[in-house]
């Protein structure tokens, strides 16, 4: 129970793998604010971990709105008087060619990947800093943010961009005790890629450790770096892939 008394913040949790941080965390100790734009979905979530034995307040709303990030953060401190993790989990991955990326796209993508992180890590930091305690900040990146990707320009930014936040904010917050790390999972089987029959044998085939991911492999690394484990890690990304980036094979 390496999280009792503890209070944790993860945004796109709804399902897979953030759905899977927050259960791991529940389950080890944590109170835990779930938060997902799709009300049915967040509540369900919460309420499927809370019958595991876990405590888990769901949250609706949109992430990568500022004024609602910082609400989110009222509602936890409220509940609880503290927060102690902030996982920037929400994300999404527009597909589509370079040359005839629309515009409307690139901001959806920009607005929740970078700006929805960005404002968490804001907000989580000026109440760790009231605190006096400290925290950790996680940001959840991709392979992608290290390894080109076909018709992922746009979303192999964010991820790249999010790496570097984590980076810079070393500089920012670690005179308060605010760790910051990014997690950047490979291919992963949630309920979003499964839906794709030829996922799994693609990923399996060009994964030198035989399989895509799982979500507790993600959520088992992610839950490392918030920790006490953690402690004197900060500033880094943890690719959990089972080694795709060492060699690198195009899915297409």
């Amino acid at each position: 129970m390496d999280f009792i008394n503890k209070t944790a913040i993860v945004t796109g949790a709804g399902c897979g793998i953030g759905f899977e941080m927050c259960r791991q965390l529940a389950l080890q100790g944590a109170t835990v604010f779930l938060n997902d734009v799709d009300a049915s979905l967040c509540k369900s979530a919460a309420e499927s971990i809370a019958a595991e034995g876990g405590k888990c307040i769901p949250l609706t709303g949109n992430s990568s709105d500022e004024s609602f990030v910082t609400d989110m953060i009222t509602v936890a401190v409220a509940q609880t008087g503290r927060l102690d993790i902030a996982i920037a989990n929400a994300g999404i991955t527009l597909f589509g060619e370079f040359l005839t990326y629309p515009a409307d796209s690139l901001f959806k993508v920009l607005q929740l990947n970078i700006g929805g992180s960005f404002f968490l890590a804001q907000a989580a930091c000026r109440q760790m800093k009231r605190q006096g305690t400290g925290g950790a900040l996680l940001f959840t990146s991709s392979v992608t943010g290290h390894q080109a990707h076909k018709d992922l320009a746009a979303y192999s930014m964010t991820k790249a961009a999010l790496e570097m936040l984590a980076k810079n904010l070393v500089v920012e917050v670690s005179r308060y005790g605010i760790r910051v790390n990014t997690v950047a999972p490979g291919a992963t089987a949630t309920e979003r890629t499964l839906n794709d029959p030829e996922y799994a044998t693609i990923w399996s085939r060009i994964t030198p450790m035989g399989r895509p991911a799982t979500v507790s492999d993600i959520a088992d690394a992610a839950l490392f770096l918030v920790s006490d484990k953690a402690k004197h890690i900060t500033g880094q990304s943890l690719v959990v892939d089972g080694g795709w980036t060492a060699t690198s094979p195009s899915p297409f």
